[in-house]
């Protein structure tokens, strides 16, 4: 199942402007903050989220924005074990590691990822936030 998509952009005022034309529209609303635009869906009581979010955000290298810059497709794990046996079978694979598995200081404290890139350079990221599983700070 797909989580979330990230796509960059260099002007996030034009970006809200055209996201702002149809996304609404489709259920999804709008949070934003200093790291960009975030997109998700609404979240009825007792009930989990619908994926995907859809996020608009400057690229993280700080390099311009362009098709696969900034663009990214995460697939969600039921564990963290999970994370890190999938990341090493795509990377054995013909994938290419962009960050081994682990936690993030920018991410909440139960947010376990690990990045690749596929053979043909877009960038993949594997996750779990499993709450029965030790978090950053734990």
């Amino acid at each position: 199942m797909i989580a979330y998509v990230t796509v960059g952009a260099d002007d996030l005022a034009k970006a809200k402007r055209f996201y702002a034309a149809f996304l609404p529209t489709l259920g999804y609303t709008l949070s934003e903050g200093p790291e960009g635009l975030s997109y998700t869906l609404p979240v009825a009581a007792g009930q989990r989220p619908t994926l995907p979010d859809f996020y608009v955000k400057p690229p993280f290298n700080g390099a311009p924005a362009s098709a696969g810059n900034g663009t990214m497709v995460a697939f969600e794990a039921t564990t963290q074990a999970e994370v890190q046996r999938l990341h090493a079978a795509a990377c054995a694979a013909g994938g290419f590691d962009e960050g081994q598995p682990g936690f993030r200081a920018a991410y909440s404290p139960r947010f376990y990822v690990g990045y690749l890139r596929d053979p043909h350079g877009n960038k993949i990221a594997l996750f779990s936030c499993n709450p029965a599983e030790p978090g950053r700070d734990d």
